[in-house]
């Protein structure tokens, strides 16, 4: 088995060739290729913190819970084993490994050895494998990377070495001792020492072997197109073709004004954590320096020529050593003003910033004291006090997910509910009756497009909810129900009120996305002014004006696509089915911040229908038509813009476009613990091959906090059901369906596999973080 250790560098493509390693992962692994899981999803981070230097605490290991070198020590156990199982599993050709911190954190020989000693088990050559570009536009991008993570001193540190005989040695010896607490640790305040690449490949080779350590170009304009995958062909000994990769940008890059002032703010932060009073959690850090924010050109390379002329003789020579370093990709730009930090603008001062934020940085310090204190009144196990987790969570918490745990505590990443001005546990005035709205000839308004099986219980409510709050349309789907679902929906189609398809014939991977294919078929759905793709499930909570989406549109009337972000309802400790509104029954949800997993900030798209796209997919339209993308404005639940994120791809909110406060998708995944059981035993519409068993369960069953702001909703809702249900026969035919689940629920019961799954999914206690580290863990070990 070949090992292939990339070690970066950071700022030369390691993004994209991680993403696509990743996103070939499966194809790589059928070819002989592993790239593993267990030391990261796509960077291989718990690497990197294990190889560091015990009293060298990273960002990363400081943040994620290693600090203590016992901590450390058990990672470096863990990390062995996992990828001892992975090998011995896959029985790979070749074993990728791919860190982006590896050249730039580990600065010793002892850390090097370490590393040696943690791979050697697996058995094979270990190939050590650089990416590297010109040395000056290396270092603007670092720097600004660098900067934004802390950085307090500015480029004049590197083109003082310039002037010294060793780089290496006069970057390393202005590097501040490591202090995590001070916001010190190497790889943010040191000068870029691993920019000497005659020493970064002599430093690899006196450990792995004379000749182990290659370099290679990094080519932004080649690495951004489909043929990439050529590169990794190329780097890894992949002898096999594995396809195209998506176009990429790379990242974009600060200002140079913006790096300017957060330098300063740096230094003055550091100066404050110097005294040893305050503490500075990682993420209110980089909060403040994106608050910093001002556009304009990044540094400019050719500014920095003096590097670029420091290292021209020994990278010439470079060239002719490792063959896949391109002469001209190392050419540096023609001369330029010699780097100055620009000055500030518009009366920027970081002491008058530092002294409005200090209230923020006094209350963060409280709350870390708190949360390091343990209750007077409880005397807990000696290891629950040390890392947190109750003892109802740590029966089913893998060690990976005890790891993730950990990681998560003063991480950016740990879900909390203070985001957004809406407080959802104040049930305010029931929204004002509106008539429904009169179309125009040759019109279909506002419709929903959606895709049932066996929700015979839920139809009504879902259909009369969205009629109350201004859709006008539906055109829904179902395949192979047993309940009743279709003739509820023939029911409705009967009284105008919906466009009923039978999707039983479905063909390909999902019945959902050929229903979705068909329907763009359909003239109701090419006659609309909006669409929108959700599940019966899913409720539009419009938190704003009157709660139409008149309202809504009036405040985003530039808005072409609307991102509908999930806010995730557990059961709520309702375990028996009843029919009553389930927007009335649940009201126990997820936090609003929560960034991971994944699936907590999924969104749901409304769109209005100008033809900028011609696919429809489950979360977002989908193939953007190139000659309309300027004609795409889309926003979050906030009304703020995201265009540029959202335009091409994605299904889910970051940390950026996160919003709910006006608008907000209600998922009720599970509704009651027994309806839970019943789709459980349905199976899923869209991924058919996969289980819906204990891990869905805790995955989707959000209890920490209260939101009831659709409940102002509730007499439009009765209203409207009211009309619908004065049908004889569509009230026949609900409570058909309602008693089949009821009588499903109990034949349910009396199976012992369902009942055990039924048994364990109610003993479960997790709180927020103990839940986000459990999905966490569960998506390394799938």
């Amino acid at each position: 088995m070949k090992i292939h250790l990339h070690i970066g560098l950071e700022g030369c493509g390691t993004i994209r060739l991680q993403e696509v390693l990743a996103e070939k992962r499966s194809q790589l692994e059928g070819k002989g290729v592993l790239f593993p899981r267990s030391p990261g999803a796509r960077n291989h981070t718990r690497l990197f913190m294990a190889a560091s230097a015990p009293e060298q605490v990273d960002p990363l290991r400081h943040s994620r819970g290693f600090a203590d070198p016992a901590a450390q020590a058990a990672l470096r156990d863990q990390l062995a084993d996992g990828l001892a199982k992975e090998v011995a599993k896959a029985k790979p050709d070749v074993l990728i490994l791919s860190a982006a911190q590896l050249a730039s954190g580990l600065a010793t020989r002892a850390e090097l050895e370490g590393l040696r000693d943690l791979l050697a088990p697996l058995g094979g050559e270990v190939t050590v494998t650089a990416h590297v570009d010109e040395p000056a536009r290396v270092l603007a991008r670092a720097y600004a990377e660098q900067v934004m993570e802390g950085r307090a001193r500015g480029l004049d540190l590197e083109l003082k070495a310039t002037r010294a005989k060793d780089w290496w040695r006069a970057c390393l010896s202005a590097t501040p001792d490591p202090a995590p607490e001070k916001g010190l640790f190497l790889r943010t305040q040191a000068p870029a020492f691993w920019l000497d690449y005659p020493a970064l490949v002599a430093h690899w080779d006196a450990v792995f072997g004379a000749g182990s350590t290659r370099l290679r170009s990094y080519d932004p304009q080649a690495w951004a197109r489909e043929d990439f995958t050529g590169e990794l062909q190329a780097a890894f000994d992949i002898r096999d073709q594995i396809g195209k990769a998506q176009p990429w940008e790379p990242p974009e890059e600060p200002s140079a004004e913006w790096l300017a002032r957060a330098r300063q703010m740096n230094a003055l932060l550091v100066r404050l954590l110097a005294r040893g009073e305050l503490a500075m959690p990682r993420q209110l850090w980089k909060k403040f320096l994106d608050e910093l924010k001002v556009d304009g050109p990044p540094v400019d390379p050719a500014s920095l020529f003096a590097v670029s002329a420091h290292f021209a003789a020994r990278n010439r020579a470079l060239c002719d050593a490792h063959p896949a370093l391109s002469p001209e990709l190392m050419h540096p730009a023609a001369p330029a003003e010699p780097w100055r930090e620009p000055p500030p603008r518009m009366g920027f001062r970081a002491s008058q910033y530092l002294l409005a934020w200090l209230w923020r940085i006094e209350r963060a310090t409280a709350e870390q004291a708190k949360a390091q204190q343990a209750p007077e009144s409880e005397v807990a196990p000696a290891q629950e006090v040390a890392d947190g987790i109750t003892p109802e969570a740590r029966r089913v918490m893998s060690p990976q997910a005890v790891e993730k745990f950990r990681s998560l505590q003063g991480s950016s990443f740990k879900p909390h509910n203070r985001i957004g001005r809406v407080n959802e546990e104040e049930l305010a005035e029931a929204f004002a009756a509106v008539p429904p709205r009169e179309l125009p000839k040759g019109s279909s308004g506002r419709v929903i497009v959606g895709c049932m099986k066996n929700e015979a219980p839920y139809i009504v409510e879902w259909i009369a909810y969205h009629r109350a709050v201004g859709f006008d349309t539906f055109l829904i789907y179902t395949n192979n129900c047993t309940d009743g679902t279709d003739d509820i929906l023939k029911r409705l189609d009967a009284m105008g009120i919906v466009h009923h398809r039978d999707n039983d014939g479905w063909t390909g991977n999902s019945p959902q996305q050929f229903a979705l294919d068909a329907a763009l078929e359909e003239p109701v759905l090419q006659q609309a002014e909006w669409i929108a793709h959700i599940d019966v499930d899913e409720f539009v909570n419009i938190r704003c004006g009157n709660g139409t989406l008149d309202d809504f549109f009036a405040l985003v009337p530039q808005a072409t696509n609307v991102a509908m972000t999930w806010r995730l309802f557990g059961h709520g400790g309702v375990t028996a089915l009843a029919d009553r509104p389930v927007i009335e029954q649940f009201t126990q949800c997820a936090p609003k911040y929560c960034p991971k997993p994944h699936t907590v900030w999924g969104f749901k798209t409304m769109f209005r229908n100008i033809g900028a796209y011609s696919k429809l997919s489950c979360h977002r339209p989908n193939k953007l038509e190139e000659d309309r993308a300027g004609d795409v404005v889309w926003v979050n639940g906030n009304g703020m813009v995201t265009t540029k994120e959202m335009i091409k791809n994605g299904w889910r909110s970051s940390k950026r476009s996160i919003g709910y406060d006006l608008i907000q998708l209600n998922h009720y995944a599970l509704r009651s613990a027994d309806s839970y059981l019943v789709k459980r035993q349905r199976g899923r519409a869209l991924h058919v091959d996969r289980s819906i068993g204990l891990n869905y369960w805790i995955r989707m069953d959000w209890c920490d906090h209260t939101d009831v702001t659709i409940h102002r909703n509730l007499p439009r809702l009765r209203a409207e059901m009211a009309r619908l249900m004065a049908d004889p026969e569509l009230k026949r035919l609900h409570d058909a369906g309602f008693a089949w689940h009821r009588a499903k629920a109990e034949e349910l019961h009396n199976t012992p596999e369902f009942q055990e799954l039924y048994d364990q999914a109610l003993s479960i206690r997790l709180n927020e973080t103990e839940r986000v580290a459990y999905a966490l863990a569960q998506d390394l070990e799938s």
